[in-house]
């Protein structure tokens, strides 16, 4: 049995299946690396979970993905657990973990583009639904790219469930950069 060397820290559940997902596409089986991935159940959790898992706990190597506007609770929370003070972005990136300009399903979303996202959308047949969206007057005026954004974030699990088909879509060429970004890093972990 391999042991935990690495531990990536994520939002929720939907950012853990879409690592999993393009580490399978890639070949990889992160567990076997001896690297796990923990949802936190949201970025304010970050400091507790830095705190159980870096240098004040288990003293493991962390990484992870977060999203601009949660920014500061991760600079907080990473001072807190004793990785560094006055950190900031670069810094992030350095410790291994990287920033989605918004939220990990804008990234996919533009990475794959908004034709692809609803042909992803049509094959686990809720093309209708997001048709309905789109003509809700909150939104009939919006672009593709936002509408789906919020139809991925609307209803319950399904960003979850749409994390896997959308990094099945991409092109591996395509990557968004916080993930392609994270998984390099953890190419490190294979080695320690």
């Amino acid at each position: 049995m391999i042991d935990t060397r690495t531990v990536v820290l994520v939002e929720g559940a939907s950012d853990k299946s879409a690592i999993e997902a393009l580490a399978g596409r890639r070949g990889r089986n992160l567990a076997a690396e001896g690297i796990s991935l923990e949802a936190m159940g949201g970025a304010t959790n970050i400091g507790t979970y830095a705190g159980r898992f870096g240098p004040p706990g288990r003293n493991l190597r962390l990484a992870g993905l977060y999203d601009v506007g949660e920014e500061d609770d991760f600079l907080r929370g990473l001072e807190r657990a004793g990785l560094g003070s006055d950190l900031r972005r670069n810094d992030l990136e350095a410790l291994g973990f990287f920033v989605c300009v918004a939220d990990l399903e804008d990234e996919l979303i533009r990475a794959l583009g908004t034709a692809t996202v609803e042909r992803v959308v049509d094959a686990e047949g809720e093309l209708r639904s997001f048709r309905t969206l789109q003509k809700q007057p909150a939104w009939r005026g919006g672009t593709t790219h936002d509408q789906l954004r919020r139809f991925m974030g609307a209803g319950s699990g399904r960003k979850i469930r749409y994390a896997a088909p959308l990094v099945a879509a991409l092109d591996l060429d395509r990557v968004p950069r916080p993930l392609d970004m994270l998984l390099d890093h953890l190419s490190g972990s294979r080695s320690r």
